[in-house]
């Protein structure tokens, strides 16, 4: 299946390493104009270059109201449209029970999470999809950590189950002119996660644990999300696509 995104023009918050830099990559290796935002110039200017492809980048806070509509305003102005948006940028500043947590990282992680993907859609709903011709796509990045519970990630777990409901929030309001999905990653070896592997470089441990004998890596979410960006997805919409190497399924291995 070819993916052609020729003349689309896309946003991808949190693009300057990770999953977001790998669909960043796909995204533009499948034709489309993309624009990376994230909050560090100079590694955001790296990325791009990284990218390749004519890959933009723009330094902003995601999870600022007034950042959000003003990139929007500058890439409807440059491109006149804006097709895609994949909210990606994440972060977990807290570790531990949730009953334990202090509000500010609470609200940090919400902020980041839930109210910055809702900030983004609604910049780009205002600013070019909902006046424009349709066949537009918003791709959520959420976790597998929001469908279960967690001793350690709670927050962060709560946060991504959130997304997933709005998800199919926005689907249901922005549809025809908009899809709007989600992906779940399961564990997958990225620079957000290092510390999970600073004794187990491979990550065997976690591995043996799903019925595909690996982790996930950045091709399996960034192809995942190619795919759900496209027309080849032109009737999904409000879906959540678990990636994770049927960790879902509850598999144990015997022996």
């Amino acid at each position: 299946m070819i993916v052609d995104l020729t003349g689309r023009t896309a946003i991808v918050t949190g693009g300057s390493r990770g999953i977001g830099k790998a669909i960043a990559t796909a995204l533009a290796k499948a034709g489309a104009c993309v624009t990376i935002v994230s909050r560090k110039a100079e590694v955001c200017a790296q990325a791009a270059a990284d990218i390749g492809h004519g890959c933009a980048w723009i330094a902003a806070n995601v999870g600022d109201e007034q950042a959000a509509a003003d990139v929007a305003r500058k890439i409807v102005a440059a491109q006149g449209r804006i097709d895609i948006l994949v909210n990606n940028a994440a972060t977990n500043p807290y570790v531990g029970l949730t009953v334990d947590v202090d509000l500010a990282r609470w609200n940090k992680t919400l902020q980041v999470n839930l109210t910055a993907p809702l900030l983004w859609t609604q910049a780009v709903w205002r600013a070019a999809m909902r006046d424009g011709e349709g066949g537009c796509a918003i791709l959520n990045v959420a976790s597998v950590g929001g469908l279960w519970t967690s001793v350690d990630h709670g927050v962060y777990d709560v946060s991504k189950a959130a997304l997933m409901h709005l998800t199919r929030q926005h689907a249901a309001e922005l549809g025809p002119k908009a899809r709007v999905n989600a992906i779940a990653p399961g564990l997958t070896k990225t620079d957000f996660n290092a510390v999970m592997f600073t004794d187990d470089p491979e990550g065997q441990r976690y591995a043996q644990d799903y019925p595909m004998q690996r982790l996930g890596d950045l091709q399996d979410m960034a192809s995942a999300a190619t795919f759900l960006c496209s027309d080849h997805a032109g009737w999904i919409t409000g879906q959540t696509l678990v990636i994770d190497g049927g960790g879902q399924t509850g598999f144990a291995r015997v022996g």
